[in-house]
Parts: structure tokens; C-alpha cells; sequence
């Protein structure tokens, strides 16, 4: 992702630091400072959609990560698609449920509350028009798939 906006930058390097060079608590510890930089849950609304979304990736503890996910789906709610745009990400902020949606049941199936993980399980199926039919699209299609299965063997 290309971006003028520097907090997605540092953010963008968080991700890569956990997704490619595997160190998770690395990007814990940035995520935590950028955290604190924009004022936590008072900061700019995609900061902390997209910092809070992030760090529920990094977390050890599913209880943790539940926390994280939900800061992040009620900051997406704040989130206009020119903001989304004037930061270079892309997507629509409609193509940032889908995956919030799809964590969220994840960490409820987890928790074995199965009634929450689909709901939000039908809340992410409902929003992945929203996707295109590039890399991160068949992501969150895939992930959907899988955790689909993982619910229907759970009853």
C-alpha cells in the first residue's frame, strides 16, 4: 500500500513485521506505541480501525484479540470512503467489513459462543460483494470457506 498518511505507514510496517518477518511481538510493541501516538480510541477513526484490526492479529490471548477486533469494527462505523481513499488504501470502507466480520466470528468460535461466530459469519458472507477478485478478496473468500467448515463441524 502506497500512503502520504505516515501513521498508515508505520502501521503498514507493523504488518509486515508480524506477516513476513514473523515477529509478532515486535509488531506488538509498534502497534503499542502507534496506539498511544494517535490517543488511543480517540484518534482518527481509520487509525484506529486500522491499527486496532491489526493488533488483534498479534495477540496471544483470543480474549485480547476479541478486545482489539471490536475497537476495530465500531472505529470502521466512523470511517468515510474519502478517508479511506486520501490514506491509499484500497479498498471502500464496505470492503473493510467482510474481514472485521470474518475475525470476529473467528474469535467467538473460539470462545465457543457459536451463536455470535455466525452472526458475524453472516455479516462478513453479506459484505463480500464489497471485495474484488484480486489477492485480498480471495483471502477473505478463502477464510470464510474454512471457517464455514470449522462451524459446521462444531455442531
Amino acid at each position: 500500500m502506497t500512503t502520504d498518511d505516515p501513521t498508515m505507514t508505520r502501521i503498514g510496517r507493523g504488518v509486515e513485521l508480524h506477516h513476513h518477518q514473523g515477529q509478532r511481538e515486535a509488531a506488538r510493541d509498534l502497534f503499542a506505541q502507534i496506539w498511544d501516538d494517535i490517543g488511543g480510541e480517540q484518534g482518527d477513526p481509520l487509525h484506529v480501525c486500522v491499527l486496532a484490526h491489526s493488533m488483534a492479529d498479534v495477540q496471544d490471548d483470543v480474549r485480547q484479540e476479541l478486545m482489539w477486533d471490536l475497537r476495530a469494527l465500531a472505529a470502521v462505523d466512523l470511517v468515510t470512503d474519502e478517508q479511506v481513499a486520501k490514506a491509499g488504501v484500497p479498498l471502500s470502507v464496505a470492503g473493510l467489513y467482510p474481514s472485521l466480520h470474518l475475525n470476529l466470528s473467528d474469535c467467538y468460535r473460539k470462545l465457543g459462543d457459536l451463536t455470535r461466530a455466525r452472526e458475524h459469519l453472516r455479516q462478513a458472507r453479506a459484505g463480500i460483494g464489497a471485495l474484488g477478485d484480486d489477492e485480498y478478496g480471495k483471502l477473505i473468500r478463502g477464510g470464510l470457506e474454512r471457517l464455514t467448515e470449522q462451524l459446521d463441524d462444531a455442531t
